[in-house]
């Protein structure tokens, strides 16, 4: 639990879920705020999702290589 890589994805994944509301929420209502922002919103889940990809698989292979 202690592992800075374990401790990065959690912190990674939690920002996906926040990135995803955001967009989902934006998308429900509709109007100038999701014309201006779902695009960008959806670049920003994307790259999130890709950097908590990058730290959980960095987190199997060290806890892989010390057991």
């Amino acid at each position: 639990m202690g592992d800075p890589f374990f401790i990065l994805a959690v912190v990674a994944c939690l920002a996906v879920v926040v990135v995803l509301a955001l967009g989902l929420g934006g998308f429900a209502g509709g109007g100038a705020f999701n014309k201006k922002n779902s695009n960008k919103l959806m670049r920003y889940r994307i790259a999130a999702q890709f950097v908590a990809v990058i730290f959980i698989i960095l987190f199997v292979y060290f806890r892989n290589e010390g057991g």
